[in-house]
């Protein structure tokens, strides 16, 4: 931990799942005094292990852009209070390696797997059998994407 902080990461993939789980965590935080970080996880579905670099840096902005609306969406107003990183490589393993770090893992209960190739209540479910640090699953009351 930096500095005694808690920290609390959470996986966001910009549906309305990850934009409760990242609210939830927000609160946590603030209560808690802990750090926050919204982790968004991306890969190419198939063979590619990495893309050209062009589309990995025009794909790797979409995906920051995606995170911080989400972020917005999430704590309007008080987006300062989160940090926000993205990582390459599958959703539940990028998760699962944050966890080493992590004092809480915070994901949502179901999200869109729309660039991930999966849906996201799988990944969940890897991160709760094998992250290193405590999960919480945050149920969304929006079910959009069902």
């Amino acid at each position: 931990m930096a500095g005694g902080q808690e920290l609390v990461v959470v996986g966001v993939d910009g549906s309305a799942a990850s934009v409760a789980a990242l609210a939830w965590a927000a609160r946590y935080g603030s209560a808690a005094g802990a750090r926050v970080q919204a982790l968004l996880a991306w890969h190419y579905p198939g063979p590619i292990e990495k893309a050209p670099d062009s589309i990995f840096e025009q794909t790797n902005a979409q995906m920051q852009t995606t995170l911080d609306e989400a972020v917005a969406k999430a704590v309007p107003g008080q987006t300062s209070n989160v940090e926000t990183s993205i990582g390459y490589g599958h959703p539940a393993q990028v998760l699962i390696d944050a966890s080493n770090e992590a004092d809480l893992l915070v994901v949502g209960s179901h999200g869109h797997g729309a660039w991930t190739g999966m849906l996201v209540g799988s990944v969940s479910i890897h991160c709760v059998t094998g992250a290193h640090c405590p999960v919480v699953v945050v149920r969304s009351h929006d079910h959009d994407h069902h």
